[in-house]
């Protein structure tokens, strides 16, 4: 673990009060000041003539990178530092690639992606082996003996009980005993012998603890599917809400007089939702107002969602000359904004509408 301001500072010659204290000749104003911007790296350890061998030897220790990286064409794997992501969120994602033998599984393979949560997902690298690919310029591919020759610790997936355990030991080697031995990104090569089930519950615990690649020799798009929406969400950052673009989206074709929902660019509330009105029978919109990724009430208790930036965003994509309907649904977490909305937006009447996504749909049956 990377030393605190406070661990530096007990090392300094003013928490010790000796002589020196504070004498500025690092270039700050005190031994605390300076300790702080040494924990964040934002100053050099040799501009302070009295750092004691000990610390040295301590903050050298603790600065190491616990794990390399590398880069194909791009793609970086490794360079991880912790080893649960709530510490200081992971780094690089767990990369999926597939050996093929053909050009034939090449194609399949490349034309394979999925949309979810507003982000394209594909596989991340296509090894070829036993033949020359073409029309490969669109994909990440490399050679079998380009990834042989790749610098990672490799493991043959044979048992699941010892490759966890190897995964588990690798990365506390290299995370908190910062062993140089164990720190290249580790990849695990998971072979067909198992059912698509076995290999979908053992890829998936391998992406939580600790691969930083996963290669396969069979190709599955149900099974990249699973570990690819896994994945994501396992590399998201906890730091930062997922969130769309704030307009205002149009499902089945909607005309003037369609149906209008509105909501907040939460990600996860705007597919829910989303999901729920293209499979409405008729046609609708939704005004999705920018609130910072934040949920509806989140947002409303954070002052992201407010009236005034409801009439904004509706202001911005002239949306009143573009329908004839005058009455917008809101979220029923929200009821109690319904006289403000009614002032800021005068050509509009608000309707309450459901607390729950799944309500949508019956909702939308007994609506006049």
């Amino acid at each position: 673990m990377e030393l605190s301001g406070l661990q530096i500072f007990k090392y300094l010659p003013a928490a010790k009060k000796k002589e020196n204290s504070n004498c500025k000749k690092c270039g700050f104003p005190t031994c605390m000041a300076y300790a702080l911007k040494l924990a964040k790296h934002q100053a050099d350890l040799n501009a302070c003539p009295y750092i004691p061998e000990e610390l040295n030897k301590l903050y050298t220790d603790a600065s190491k990178q616990p794990q390399k990286t590398i880069e194909i064409n791009n793609l970086k794997i490794g360079g991880e530092n912790v080893l649960y992501r709530h510490e200081k969120t992971f780094v690089n994602k767990t990369a999926i690639a597939v050996i093929v033998s053909s050009q034939e599984e090449l194609e399949r393979v490349k034309n394979f992606k999925i949309t979810r949560v507003n982000e394209t997902l594909k596989v991340d690298l296509i090894i070829t082996k036993d033949f020359v690919p073409k029309d490969a310029e669109k994909v990440n591919t490399i050679s079998y003996d380009e990834f042989s020759n790749l610098e990672m610790i490799k493991i043959n997936d044979k048992t699941f009980t010892n490759t966890a355990q190897e995964l588990i030991n690798i990365r506390n080697k290299a995370v908190k005993e910062k062993d140089e031995k164990f720190s290249n990104p580790v990849c695990v090569i998971m072979h067909g012998c198992d059912t698509l089930q076995q290999l979908c519950a053992k890829a998936s615990f391998y992406i939580c603890k600790y691969t930083n690649m996963l290669v396969f020799e069979t190709f599955d798009e149900a099974l990249f599917t699973t570990l690819m929406t896994l994945r994501q969400n396992i590399f998201t950052d906890p730091q930062k809400p997922l969130q769309v673009e704030a307009k205002i989206y149009e499902f089945n074709n909607p005309d003037e007089n369609s149906l209008i929902f509105m909501t907040t660019n939460f990600a996860l509330t705007f597919f829910a939702v989303a999901n729920e009105l293209e499979n409405l029978p008729v046609p609708s919109y939704l005004i999705v107002t920018p609130a910072d990724g934040m949920s509806v009430l989140t947002a409303w208790s954070a002052e992201k969602f407010t009236a005034k930036m409801v009439a904004k965003t509706l202001k911005k994509w002239n949306f009143a000359s573009r329908v004839k309907n005058r009455k917008i649904i809101i979220p029923g977490l929200l009821a109690h904004m319904k006289e403000e909305l009614e002032e800021e937006l005068e050509d509009f009447e608000i309707v309450i509408g459901t607390i729950d996504a799944f309500a949508i749909s019956d909702f939308v049956k007994n609506y006049k």
